[in-house]
């Protein structure tokens, strides 16, 4: 059961990636809609602000129950890639000078404003649109519970055979999924992807979905398996 929990921490943290607003290069010139920065950077930052709420929940509330703790980690990641996005906008929007435009749809799916009109030629979109904010905090949600819930069961198995440095353990093994879950992405998207509304979304999310299930419980098998050499 706690191989599978991993296997489950490990894909929504890979289905986060694709809902966050991924730029980068491109975007960082405001020639792509999007964050200014690559899926791994985005993905293990917010993610491991996630792995500080859950573990400090953990800490804090011994008895909390798992579903605190993902709530937790969601909380953390959310607020730390809306932060982002969010500091990101201003100097897109009054630095650069550009307006938020996607260039995947024509109207933005929320606000129902017209995208295509405001695109610069040359470019793919520019700045963070709503739909493109909405979706990045869905997907930082994502992440941060996924780390939340692999963080809360391997504490439950490393605390009973090394208490004084479980916590220190399953942070590491936690930030390890966090790193190969986004990197598994990347090979997906191959480059930028602006959130849910993106078509790239449909396409790529089945197969990366699939490999990261796959990946991650290999990975919940080595953390069982680590466990024979403790005491």
């Amino acid at each position: 059961m706690n191989i599978f929990l991993i296997g489950i921490s490990g894909t929504l943290i890979c289905l986060a990636v694709h809902f966050i607003p991924v730029g980068g290069a491109p975007a960082a010139m405001a020639q792509a809609t999007g964050i200014g920065t690559g899926t791994v950077e985005l993905a293990a930052g917010s993610g491991l602000v996630g792995l500080i709420t859950s573990s400090y929940m953990y800490a804090y509330e011994p008895a909390a129950s798992m579903t605190l703790v993902m709530a937790a980690g969601a909380m953390g990641a959310a607020i730390m890639l809306a932060s982002t996005m969010l500091a990101g906008g201003y100097i897109y929007a009054y630095g650069v000078a550009v307006p938020f435009a996607s260039a995947q749809v024509k109207k933005d799916p929320i606000t129902r404003e017209r995208q295509d009109i405001y695109v610069s030629k040359g470019t793919q979109g520019q700045g963070i649109p709503t739909i493109c904010f909405v979706s990045g905090v869905v997907g930082s949600g994502l992440g941060g519970a996924g780390g939340g819930l692999i963080y809360f069961v391997l504490m439950g198995i490393y605390s009973p055979l090394i208490a004084a440095s479980a916590a220190a353990v399953a942070g590491v093994f936690t930030m390890g999924v966090f790193y190969v879950n986004s990197v598994i992405p990347s090979y997906g998207v191959g480059g930028t992807i602006e959130g849910v509304h993106d078509p790239k979304f449909r396409r790529v999310v089945p197969k990366d979905v699939l490999t990261s299930f796959v990946v991650s419980i290999i990975c919940g098998v080595i953390a069982i398996m680590i466990t024979g050499g403790m005491s």
